[in-house]
């Protein structure tokens, strides 16, 4: 039992493998995501993804994560398995993810994606406006792809105070994720973590083995953000 209140809630996200799936549980993951989008190398099928839910226990939540993807497609996804959240990474609008969560009975995160140029313009807080009625914003950096493409963004350009419950990802590992806790934390309703890349397996070379994930990093990666809630 933790001494202190925080819990920060964790997902690992692009799972593809069962025993990637039952070491994520083991290492006290709150929630396992499953990309249904087929340009990502960690892309699985409808079926696939019902499969894997099949392994998760009690009160693990299974997300569904998709970019810009048709609505019946997802619908159809939701007959076919028993998702807890939908994830939309896309540029879907507020009313499209309202429609067909609503259409699926399930609540929905939607992804804002960072740019790394404060010019730009990104204005997180009407993000949020916009999307009030997600349950909550993943803060996510802006990259070529949709996602996963473990970069990290200026934590400190955020807002000092967003009225909605965030999740960061975007580049997190075990060895920086207390630093992100420790810079958000008090900067939304509450504070969940998103990771893929930073707990993936890797080549002799170093590079991730996208979709593959290393059990030894997942389970450092929880650990080290309960040390930050235990510090906060």
């Amino acid at each position: 039992m933790l001494d202190s209140p925080l819990r920060t809630r964790i997902k690992i996200c692009g799972l593809t493998r069962e025993q990637d799936v039952d070491a994520a549980v083991e290492a006290g993951a709150d929630a396992i995501g499953f990309v249904r989008y087929a340009q990502s190398p960690r892309h699985v099928s409808a079926a696939r993804a019902a499969e894997l839910m099949r392994r998760l226990p009690p009160f693990v939540n299974a997300v569904l994560l998709y970019v810009n993807a048709d609505a019946t497609e997802i619908e159809a996804d939701c007959a076919l398995s028993t998702p807890g959240c939908l994830q939309f990474h896309g540029d879907e609008s507020p009313a499209e993810c309202a429609r067909i969560a609503r259409a699926c009975h399930l609540p929905w995160l939607r992804a804002a994606r960072i740019p790394a140029d404060p010019a730009a313009g990104f204005d997180l807080l009407e993000f949020a406006h916009d999307f009030s009625a997600a349950t909550g914003i993943l803060l996510d950096a802006q990259t070529q792809g949709y996602g996963g493409g473990g970069k990290t963004f200026d934590w400190s350009r955020l807002p000092p105070s967003v009225p909605a419950h965030l999740v960061l990802s975007g580049g997190l590992t075990p060895a920086n994720v207390g630093d992100g806790l420790r810079a958000l934390r008090s900067r939304g309703r509450s504070l969940a973590v998103d990771v893929s890349s930073g707990v993936e397996a890797v080549d002799p070379d170093g590079a991730p083995l996208k979709g593959i994930k290393d059990a030894a990093r997942m389970r450092a990666f929880v650990a080290a953000v309960r040390a930050a809630d235990l510090a906060a």
